[in-house]
């Protein structure tokens, strides 16, 4: 589960914090999508997916400015890799 994923990288344990670290969940997911990644390649199984939005979540809760700005600098680069990438950006369709 993706939301769990994220929680370990972000050093949480207790649920206090589930509900905010799932909307920057769905938040970096609709990121994605805007950036023109498919949907359907958004999934928790593919690991660039998975380091996208952990970026994009360690961002937005680091309480360290200087560290946030490294960590959305991250994510800007590796969501550009993904996005200009045709195993990313294009549905594979078969005959």
């Amino acid at each position: 589960m993706l939301l769990n994923k994220i929680k370990l990288s972000l050093r949480v344990d207790d649920t206090d914090l589930d509900e905010d670290i799932q909307d920057a969940i769905d938040a970096a997911v609709a990121d994605l999508q805007l950036s023109g990644i498919i949907k359907s390649k958004i999934v928790d199984t593919d690991p660039l997916i998975v380091r996208a939005i952990k970026t994009f979540c360690k961002a937005e809760f680091s309480s360290d400015d200087k560290e946030a700005n490294r960590y959305r600098e991250c994510y800007d680069m590796l969501k550009t890799h993904l996005s200009l990438s045709t195993d990313y950006n294009t549905e594979v369709v078969t005959p």
